[in-house]
C-alpha cells in the first residue's frame, strides 16, 4: 500500500486503525517518524504505549509531542514517511490545558500542508456512540468531530476501519 501525502485514518476504540496506518507509513518507506501524542498519567496508559512499541517494526524514530505535532513536522528527515498517533489524544490535551483550539488546529494543518514526506494520521471517530452526559463531554465530542472533518477536507485518502478492516471513504487504496 502506498502512503498519499495526507492519509487520514479513522475508527473506534481499539478497532486496528493504528496497526493499519502504521502498516501504511512502513511500506512507503523504511525511514519513519512516528509523533505520539500520548502522555503517561498511570500503569494502563503505559501498557498501551508499549503495546504499540513492541508492535512497530524496526527503523521507526520516535518524537513526542503531546501538544505540539506541528514543530515535531518541522523535523521530519529526508525520505521519511510520517504517522501521527493521534489526533484524538492531542486534542484532548490541548483541551485539557485550556489552549486555543481553533489556532492549535490551524496550525497542525498549516504544517501538515507544508510537511514535504507523506503523512498518516490517525483519530477517533467519537460521535458514532451516545451523546456524552456532560457538558465537557458533549464539547469533547463536537471538537474531535470537527476536527476530524477539516483533516478529512485536507487529506487525499481518507479510511475508516472497524474490525480491522478498511473502508476507503476518500482516495482509493492501491
Amino acid at each position: 500500500m502506498s502512503l498519499q501525502n495526507l492519509t487520514l485514518v479513522l475508527g473506534g476504540a481499539s478497532s486496528g486503525k493504528s496497526a493499519f496506518a502504521e502498516g501504511l507509513v512502513e511500506a512507503a518507506s523504511p525511514a519513519r517518524l512516528y509523533v505520539a501524542t500520548a502522555t503517561v498519567r498511570d500503569a494502563e496508559m503505559g501498557a498501551r504505549v508499549a503495546r504499540h512499541r513492541a508492535r512497530r517494526s524496526s527503523g521507526w524514530r520516535t518524537i513526542e509531542a503531546p501538544h505540539d505535532p506541528a514543530a515535531a513536522l518541522a523535523a521530519v528527515g529526508p525520505g521519511e514517511a510520517v504517522l501521527i498517533d493521534c489526533a484524538t489524544l492531542w486534542l484532548s490535551n490541548l483541551m485539557e490545558a485550556g489552549a486555543d483550539l481553533c489556532a492549535a488546529e490551524d496550525g497542525l494543518l498549516a504544517a501538515l500542508a507544508a510537511c514535504p514526506a507523506p503523512v498518516a494520521i490517525v483519530s477517533s471517530e467519537v460521535g458514532l456512540g451516545l451523546v456524552p452526559g456532560t457538558p465537557l463531554g458533549r464539547r469533547f465530542r463536537d471538537a474531535q468531530g470537527q476536527l476530524n472533518q477539516r483533516l478529512a477536507a485536507q487529506a487525499g485518502r481518507v479510511v475508516f476501519v472497524a474490525a480491522g478492516l478498511p473502508l476507503v471513504l476518500k482516495g482509493h487504496l492501491p
